[in-house]
């Protein structure tokens, strides 16, 4: 299996440096360069054409989200998580308006924040607590079924069942329990009056929960 290529983005040498030496050591990951600002990361991104960029938010020079935003229209087969100390609505909102794939915080263990490179680059965006409630309020909910209204975060179990992510895959994504995430989707499936997994898929595509 081909490593994930990362590039990590952050203006603190000692943060950056850590980051990238726990990354480096974790299976299927491949951490291809660093960079200490918003210029700096759209330039080695550009050179060094990485499948995942950690970005951190506040930067000198260019600020995460102007380079995120920049990166998205350059190098539109690269995602961009923020990885930040900042769990604050302005930035969350700003990061996933200018392209940002998932938003996580910095306090992750090694393993996980692994695990949620791979998951970004699968096409799951991983997200901290508490922003993927955020994201779901940010886009129409679904016509309410007759089993009651779907919960924000029914809506982006929802929304990642219909990517195709396990149940592992998924807890990972939102830092839930693997029983919490099979809970949701059997509520989901009961409300909407759904058999499996396939017609989630397809009810989350025929009413526009899926991201463009």
């Amino acid at each position: 299996m081909t490593a994930v290529r990362v590039l990590v983005v952050d203006d603190q040498q000692l943060v950056r440096d850590g980051i990238a030496s726990l990354l480096g050591i974790q299976p299927g990951i491949d951490v291809v360069g660093t960079a200490a600002d918003g210029a700096e990361a759209v330039a080695k991104a550009l050179d060094a054409v990485p499948d995942v960029v950690l970005m951190d938010v506040r930067m000198p020079v260019m600020d995460g989200v102007e380079a995120t935003r920049e990166l998205c229209e350059r190098l539109p087969g690269c995602r961009v998580v923020m990885l930040t100390t900042f769990d604050d609505d302005e930035y969350v909102t700003r990061a996933l308006r200018a392209g940002a794939g998932g938003y996580l915080l910095k306090d992750l263990a090694a393993a996980d924040l692994a695990a949620a490179v791979r998951l970004t680059h699968a096409g799951v965006a991983p997200l901290a607590a508490g922003v993927a409630a955020r994201l779901a309020a940010a886009t129409p909910d679904p016509p309410a079924p007759a089993g009651g209204a779907l919960t924000a975060r029914e809506v982006e179990i929802l929304r990642l069942v219909a990517t195709g992510a396990t149940n592992r895959e998924i807890a990972r994504a939102l830092f839930v329990s693997e029983g919490t995430v099979k809970n949701h989707v059997s509520r989901v499936l009961t409300r909407l009056g759904l058999r499996d997994r396939t017609q989630a898929a397809l009810y989350a595509r025929e009413h526009g929960l899926l991201a463009e």
